[in-house]
Order: structure tokens, then sequence, then C-alpha cells
């Protein structure tokens, strides 16, 4: 038994020290991001490098599944990997402690690697907070392996034993020194990792203080073609249906940034180049922002929406028409003779989304939109500046941090997504949501208000239909509409009657088109299909 325990003790110091030493490989990793650039954390990084070589259908089970936290549980996981791995690698280094400490230098490899693979890597400053990180942990883990475990010959320790005629201590000794000392260099590593943690989100969070006091001293101009108003039966009074303008707070957020960009207004440029750019122009925000600013309502939905999920929403958004900055510069499109079909918008993290020419300047009113509901965009929905195409999907239109415009071709250049097996093309499908009641809701019998959004983008809604079970399909109360490029709510009173019901809503689109009732994954060029929901009338 006490040799058990002294085996349990053993690995347990070992794990300890694995454990301390990942602790310090991270803390003075973000120490030196703070002092590089924070996007180069090796968590970051490594995170990005998972993000874009995980399958299509993986990323949109991850999104199904942990919507908004998605990021977070990839953050976790790979933290509680790190754990596993630190703790094996603490064992190991009891018996081989430069096999150990040679463990953790691998991972500085992998972290270094995936931050000059990123698409925007900085360059070799990229990977000195990954090989940084990794050479102190290294060190760290040596050390504590080495207080762990006394050596092969112990320096002896005399304990208040039996005492010979000559006064001195017997052959009994004790190993408390080695326990003393790990005890001691784990306290240290401890307090000077933690330290260094610490002043690491210091310099990242004073990094992104000069974004903040940007943010918060932009003055948005008023715009020249202010939004038309909402007609007043646009908004239904019905309890549970959303509401026609999304919160900023509630609108969704769906992108790859495991941590979201904080760009300074002041020194942000947008750069228009490529084919068919005639002059090629550098813009600061101040000059976009003294050009005339149009003001719409616009419904924008991600690509990785399921039938009747959440990420749709509609704000007021205030931005520079995209057309007249192409034209500007030269670009026609193809229709016209223009030299290029695509555009391909890029992000200062690297994310780069393609658009049709053909759509950006056929007269909708897509935008590098500045401000969004009465206030500069949030730093999560792309401060400062940020394109969106009415009538496309996200992945394809709505480039958020957008920092480059390059005009090219569909058959020279493979975006993002589309080099995951998205469509090149995407607009966005017809689709209506019940809103309440909600599913397995329980209402009571009689009169029950069935009511919900329905969305098709630049084509717009003129009908909404209800069935109960199996039964006809009966029109939906539509309200007013304020745009084609804006969600409708529609409301249907249904006599509730007992029993299991299956509720089912369509729409019908502004072409004449009914919603199709065939369901699809997301994959490649968004979900169609029929929203139903099961209540119980008790």
């Amino acid at each position: 038994m006490s040799s058990f325990r002294n085996v349990l003790s053993r690995a347990a110091r070992g794990a300890s020290a694995g454990v301390l030493a990942a602790f310090a490989a991270l803390a003075v990793a973000e120490l030196v991001a703070g002092l590089v650039r924070p996007a180069a954390g090796p968590v970051t990084v490594v995170g990005g490098a998972v993000i874009d070589r995980t399958p299509a259908a993986v990323k949109d089970f991850a999104i199904r599944t942990f919507g908004e936290n998605d990021k977070a549980v990839l953050r976790l996981g790979i933290l509680a990997v790190l754990a596993v791995v630190a703790l094996g690698l603490g064992v190991l280094a009891l018996s081989h402690r430069r096999a150990g400490a040679a463990g953790v230098l691998l991972f500085g490899v992998v972290g270094a690697a995936a931050a000059l693979g990123r698409p925007d890597s900085a360059g070799i400053a990229d990977a000195l907070p990954s090989v940084t990180g990794a050479l102190a942990g290294a060190l760290a883990l040596y050390v504590l392996a080495a207080r762990a475990v006394p050596d092969s010959v112990p320096v002896p320790v005399p304990v208040a034993a039996q005492a010979g005629a000559d006064g001195q201590s017997s052959g009994v000794w004790s190993r408390r020194g080695s326990r003393r000392g790990f005890l001691a260099a784990a306290g240290v590593t401890a307090v000077a990792a933690t330290s260094a943690g610490a002043l690491g989100r210091f310099l990242t969070a004073r990094q992104g203080r000069g974004a903040v006091a940007s943010r918060n001293s932009l003055v948005l101009p008023a715009p020249a073609s202010p939004a038309p108003a909402v007609p007043a039966g646009a908004r239904l009074r019905v309890a549970g249906i959303s509401p026609f303008i999304t919160p900023n707070s509630d609108f969704y957020r769906v992108d790859t940034a495991l941590t979201v960009p904080k760009v300074d207004a002041g020194t942000w440029r947008l750069h228009i180049h490529g084919k068919g750019v005639a002059r090629p122009r550098t813009y600061t925000l101040d000059q976009l922002l003294a050009r005339p600013l149009i003001e719409r309502d616009i419904t924008l939905t991600c690509v990785s929406n399921e039938v009747g999920g959440p990420y749709t929403g509609t704000a007021r958004w205030l931005g520079v028409r995209l057309a007249d900055l192409l034209r500007e510069v030269g670009v026609r499109p193809p229709s016209r003779g223009g030299k290029a079909d695509q555009l391909v918008a890029r992000s200062v993290d690297g994310m780069t989304l393609g658009s049709p020419v053909e759509d950006v300047l056929d007269g909708r009113d897509a935008m590098l939109a500045v401000g969004m509901n009465g206030e500069p965009l949030p730093f999560d929905h792309g401060f400062p500046v940020r394109m969106l195409v009415p009538g496309l999907y996200g992945y394809v239109s709505a480039c958020k941090w957008i920092t480059d415009i390059e005009l090219t071709t569909f058959d020279a250049y493979d975006p993002y997504w589309v080099k995951r097996q998205w469509a090149r093309k995407a607009p966005i499908k017809t689709q209506a949501r019940i809103d309440t009641p909600k599913p397995f809701a329980r209402p009571a019998a009689g009169t029950v208000t069935i009511a919900g959004v329905a969305w098709a983008q630049h084509r717009g809604i003129t009908r909404v239909e209800v069935r109960v079970d199996d039964g006809p399909w009966q029109d939906a109360d539509l309200a007013a509409q304020a745009s084609r490029d804006t969600w409708r709510q529609w409301s249907h009173r249904w006599n509730a009657t007992p029993g299991g019901h299956t509720l089912t809503v369509r729409a019908t689109d502004g072409t004449g088109a009914v919603q199709t009732e065939q369901r699809t994954r997301t994959i490649p060029d968004g979900a169609s299909g029929r929203h139903s929901v099961f209540v119980t009338v008790p």
C-alpha cells in the first residue's frame, strides 16, 4: 500500500508539473502576443487553423449545435487537449526530462506553423508567441520534473531519529527536501506565469483601446438618402413574434474569427484594385463618411441557417453605395463589357468572400456599411466598415472588417468558403418561420395566433399560408411590406382543438414562386424546405 501511495504521489507531482508548464507556456505566449500582435496568440492561431481545416459539414454541425458559442467551445476544446497532453508530458518527464521538454517544444513548433500559415499572417513575428511560450514551458517542465523526484543519489536530510553514541544521526533519511523543493518551484512557476498572463492581457487590452476610443468618438453623418419610413402596419402586435428591427445585441453572429478584430478607425484603409479597375484607389474612413450616405432597412441571412433557424435578422444600415465606388474606379459589369465577374472582399483577419459583380452593380442597395441601427457598427459586426449585398447569403456578400476589394473572375479565384465546397453564387432562398407558438408548446383550446416572419430578399414576400396537420393551406394575414429587401411579418388565427397538431408554413415570393417543400441541407447553397412545429392542445 505504501508503494502504491508513493507511485500515486509521484504521478500526481508529474501531472502537476506538466499542467504548470503548460500554464507557463500559454502565459508567456500571451505576454509576447500582447507585445507583438494579439491575433498571433497560440490558441487563436491554432484555433484558426482548426477552423480552416475542418470539413464544411462539421462546421455546419458546430453552428447548429452550439450556435454563437461555437468559438468558445473550440477554445475550451483546445485547452482541454493541451491539458491532457500536458498531464502526460509531465508524467513522462519524471523519467525522461528531456523527452518531456521536447514534447512541449513540439507544441511550439505546431503553434508557429499555424501562425505562419494563417491568411492574415504578419510574417515571422507571428511565430514568436508560440516559440517563446514553448521555450518557457519546456524550461519550466525540466526544472519542475527535477524537483518532483529525488536525484539518483539524494542529498540526505537528517530526521529526528535514533542518534548514536557519538551524537550523529542514524541512517534514516527523509525525502521532504524533494517535496519542499518541488512545491517551492511550483509556487514560483505559478506566480510568474500568472503575472506574465496578466501583463499579456493588459497589453492586449491596451492595443484595443485605440479602436474602442475611435468608435466611441465616431459621429455618423446624416444620410443623404434616408431609409423610407417603416409602414405603420409592418409591425404586428403579437406576443412572441420577431421584432421588425433586430436589436444589435440580438443580431446573429456567424464568422470564423476566434478573436473579434479591434480595428482603429483612424488607421483603417480600403484598397480597390484588380481586373477592369482603371484607377485603383485607397480610401480612409473619413473619405467614405464625406460621401453621400444611404440608409436602408435590410434583412441579412446566414447560409448556415437551418429551416426555421435563428440566423437571420433585420437592421437599419448606413453606408456608401458600393456601386458608386466601383464605377468611379472604372469597373463595369460583365453585361457591359467588364473584365471582372467576381468581387473578392478581404477582411483584416484574412477571410475572403466572393460576390457576383453583376449583382453588385444591378441597382440594388449594395453598400459599405458604417452604421447599424443608429450607431457605428459594433465590433462583432464589422467595425469600422463591412460590406453587404441584399439578396445574397452572407458568405458571398457580407464581409466584416473589410480592408480590400479585388476585382477578378470566378475562374481565376476561389474564396474561402468556395474552397470548402460551398456554392460560388448564393441567392437567398424563400423561407418562412413560425415564431409562435414554439415547438412542443401547449396552447389552450380555442383561438390561437400562429405568427412569424418570411423572407426572400430582393424579391419580397407576396403570400404566406399555414396548414394544420394535413388540412388545406389557409392564407395568413400579412403585415405591410417595408421593402423587398426585408422580411415580412405574418399571423394566422387558428381555432385550436384538443390533441397533438403539426403546424406548417410556406411563403410565396415576389416572382410568384412558392417555397419548396423539398428538404435540403445548408450545404452547398442554403437550406430549403418548410418549417413545422408540433404542439399539444390539452
